[in-house]
């Protein structure tokens, strides 16, 4: 009989993991609480995927070219310096040989859920909790079945935790460990102009950002920095992130729930930062979100007998390396090859290789995203005076570009 894995949380990190695994010879079964496929983001819109992440994806789908009908190049990575009282922009750093792509959270995923055999992810499923065997050869999940109220319980040999930075089944392993608040929040937002390429909003910003369509853009102010670059099917894509003391969380989730008064305040906030080019957009896009900006310390480690972890859930991380979604797809990739060198037999061989390749690298990502979002944000470092776009030298920005992340171009020798 295949061995069986189960995989709590059905986002990009566990559809890629029961790619991965399914490669490996696993049987897999997905559990995830929403009740059918996402039809929208929950926890974000667009995201971009290095080189590596594109080619682990397209070897993942039936058709490879199906990556590039869904994504847009992004073959530019530029930080911009913003005068907030004259309002002009100039570029401070740009990296031409950057080749990322741009896509947007649903349409990934759905290339990856679609790529699955049928039944692979039983939607509408609440994960309640675990048992490991005394001889740790299985694991028994239980499981609500939202729809019935009935619950389940799935007895499998590897528990796969990808349910997000605020893993519970993380939480039962390190119950202590606390997310670090980062000292600001992002608003978010995707401004979908279809049918609308020729309005004013539009022209005016090509003409500000000329190289939307291929540029990933990073405007500095004064304590704050955004973010902008385009999506497929006539979408833009903005981060702007703001300093502020921490919300209070609800919801088990890092996503802020907003009201229209919130909205108004933060348009009338942006129009005292932002050229008015890009503060039009940010006015007219529909249902802009909050995200609380967290990570943690690095983990110490990411598997216990046979429980594992990966995604958010094993590296809770900032944006600002544009690390997240590929840190997790190289998570999935490295441990189906870790389980199919190993073999089911030797299980906590398998997991020991794959916590040995991506602690190291995942833990050096971390930090360094931490120290690039405080050095964008003008918050002080011990090392570093607070920031001022306006005013520093060459060298103090070097540190903010995409390609000083640790392991920017890695790939691990399981891969080759």
């Amino acid at each position: 009989m295949k061995p069986k894995a189960v995989v709590v949380g059905g986002s990009i990190a566990g559809v890629s993991c029961a790619h991965t695994l399914i490669l490996a010879g696993w049987d897999v079964v997905v559990l995830e609480k929403t009740c059918g496929p996402f039809k929208g983001s929950p926890t974000g819109a667009g995201l971009r995927l290095d080189p590596l992440a594109q080619r682990l994806i397209q070897s993942w789908l039936d058709d490879p070219e199906l990556l590039y009908s869904s994504t847009l190049p992004l073959t530019i990575d530029m930080n911009q310096a913003t005068d907030s009282e004259k309002k002009v922009s100039w570029t401070l750093t740009r990296d031409d040989n950057f080749n990322f792509r741009a896509a947007h959270w649903a349409d990934l995923h759905g290339r990856l859920y679609n790529a699955l055999p049928p039944n692979i992810i039983l939607w509408g499923h609440l994960f309640l909790s675990f048992c490991i065997s005394e001889d740790k050869t299985s694991v028994k999940i239980k499981a609500k079945v939202l729809q019935t109220d009935e619950e389940i319980e799935i007895v499998g040999n590897l528990l796969v935790a990808a349910d997000g930075s605020l893993s519970s089944i993380r939480q039962s392993f390190l119950p202590g460990l606390k997310l670090r608040y980062s000292g600001y929040c992002a608003w978010r937002g995707v401004f979908d102009f279809s049918g609308n390429e020729n309005s004013e909003t539009v022209v005016d910003i090509r003409s500000s950002y000329p190289e939307l369509g291929k540029c990933l853009y990073f405007d500095l102010g004064s304590e704050t920095h955004s973010v902008f670059y385009e999506l497929p099917n006539k979408r833009l894509n903005w981060i702007w992130y703001v300093n502020q003391p921490e919300p209070e969380l609800k919801r088990n989730s890092v996503t802020m729930k907003v009201s229209s008064e919130m909205i108004q305040k933060m348009h009338r906030e942006a129009e005292k930062v932002w050229v008015p080019e890009f503060v039009r957009v940010i006015q007219e896009t529909k249902d802009p979100f909050l995200n609380l900006i967290y990570d943690t310390d690095p983990l110490e480690q990411i598997f216990w007998d046979n429980v594992v972890l990966v995604g958010d859930a094993a590296h809770p991380t900032t944006p600002h390396g544009v690390r997240s979604t590929n840190m997790s797809l190289l998570d999935a990739a490295v441990l189906g090859k870790c389980l199919a060198k190993n073999g089911a037999e030797n299980l906590q061989a398998a997991l020991r290789e794959y916590q040995t390749t991506r602690l190291p690298v995942v833990s050096k990502q971390v930090l360094h995203a931490r120290r690039m979002g405080r050095i964008k944000q003008g918050l002080v470092l011990p090392d570093h005076e607070a920031f001022d776009p306006k005013n520093s030298r060459s060298e103090d920005y070097q540190e903010v570009q995409q390609k000083n992340m640790p392991f920017f171009d890695d790939v691990p020798l399981l891969l080759i």
